[in-house]
C-alpha cells in the first residue's frame, strides 16, 4: 500500500495566449476549476493506477472547495484527509496555448499540516510500504514524516517542489528524490552554491546522505543516478496540451510500479508513459490516466 503526505488545492486554471508580461493586461481565453495540489495529484495518480486504497494525509478547508475535494477522494478510495478551520489551498495556474504553465499558490489549510498532525496518523502511515512527499506543506512536517518512515525501514520518495526552503537534513531519510531540471538547479545553487551537472550535484548530495535522484526532463524522459549507475529512460512522444501535474503523475506512477516490485528502469518507463499521457489533456487530476489506458499506450 502507498501513503502520501502533502497538499490539497483547488486549481484555478487561466488559459491565455502567452505568459502575461510585466505591465501587460491580456484577456483570459478560458477559466476552469480543477482539483489539484501536488500531494493530492500524487495520491489520485497512485489510486487510479494501482486500483488500490491510498492513505493520504492532507488538510482541507471548511469551505465548498474542501467538500468537493473530499468527495473526490472518497470516490477513489483515498482516506486520511482532515479538515482545518480555514480556507482550502488554492493554486492559480496560467496555461499558454503551447501547453506551458506557471503556478502561484496560497497554502490555506496546507499550512496547518504540522508535525503534530503527522504524528496523530503515524500508525496508519506505517501500515504502508511507500511514502510520497512533496514541498507544499511545512518542511518540518515533511522532514518529520520522512524520518519516522525511513526509521521504520520503508521506502521514501521526495519530490522537492517547490524547490525552496529545503535543507539537506532530509537527505538521509530519502531513498529517491525526484526534481525536474529547474528544481535540481535551484536546489544545487541553494545547498552547494552552484550547479554544473546532474552528476556533480548528486555527488555533493550523496555526501549529505541522499541515495538516488531521478531528474524529470519532460519530453526527454528521465535520468536516474545513484552511486553505482546513471542512465536515461526515454519517454513517449506526444503533443502537449497542459503540462500541469505531469511531475506529480510521474511520482504517483513510480510509486505504483515500485510497489509492484518492478526494477527501477521499468518503473521509470511506466512513470514516463503515465506522465506523457497526462500532458495531452487539461487539468491536474482530470488528466491522470487509469491503468487500462496506460497498458494500451
Amino acid at each position: 500500500m502507498i501513503s502520501v503526505i502533502g497538499s490539497s488545492n483547488m486549481d484555478i486554471v487561466l488559459t491565455v495566449e502567452h505568459f502575461t508580461k510585466p505591465g501587460e493586461t491580456q484577456k483570459i481565453l478560458n477559466l476552469e476549476y480543477f482539483p489539484g495540489g501536488k500531494g493530492a495529484n500524487q495520491a489520485v495518480a497512485a489510486a487510479k493506477l494501482s486500483k488500490s486504497e491510498v492513505f493520504f494525509l492532507t488538510m482541507l478547508g471548511n469551505d465548498s472547495y474542501g467538500s468537493t475535494l473530499a468527495k473526490n477522494y472518497e470516490k477513489l478510495g483515498i482516506s486520511g484527509y482532515k479538515f482545518a478551520d480555514t480556507n482550502t489551498g488554492l493554486a492559480f495556474i496560467e496555461v499558454t496555448l503551447s501547453g506551458e504553465n506557471r503556478i502561484m499558490i496560497t497554502p490555506g489549510a496546507n499550512a496547518h499540516l504540522t508535525p503534530g498532525i503527522v504524528n496523530e496518523s503515524i500508525g496508519e502511515i506505517l501500515k504502508t510500504d511507500i511514502l510520497l512527499l512533496q514541498n507544499e506543506i511545512p518542511f518540518e512536517s515533511t522532514l518529520f514524516a520522512a524520518r519516522l518512515f525511513k526509521d521504520a525501514g520503508k521506502l521514501v520518495i521526495f519530490d522537492p517542489a517547490p524547490a525552496r526552503g529545503i535543507t539537506p537534513e532530509i537527505f538521509p531519510y530519502v531513498d529517491i528524490m525526484t526534481p525536474n531540471e529547474e528544481e535540481l538547479r535551484t536546489l544545487s545553487e541553494n545547498i552547494i552554491g552552484r550547479y554544473e551537472s546532474i552528476e556533480k550535484t548528486f555527488e555533493a548530495f550523496k555526501e549529505k546522505g541522499l541515495k538516488a535522484i531521478i531528474v524529470k526532463q519532460g519530453e526527454n524522459g528521465a535520468t536516474y543516478i545513484d552511486e553505482k549507475a546513471i542512465f536515461t529512460v526515454p519517454t513517449k512522444k506526444v503533443e502537449p496540451v497542459d503540462t500541469t501535474a505531469a511531475g506529480d503523475v510521474f511520482n504517483g506512477a513510480l510509486a505504483v510500479a515500485l510497489n509492484e516490485r518492478r526494477n527501477i528502469q521499468s518503473a521509470i518507463q511506466f512513470a514516463n508513459i503515465c506522465a506523457a499521457i497526462s500532458v495531452t489533456r487539461k487539468g491536474a487530476q482530470p488528466s491522470i490516466p487509469d491503468r487500462e489506458e496506460v497498458e494500451f499506450a
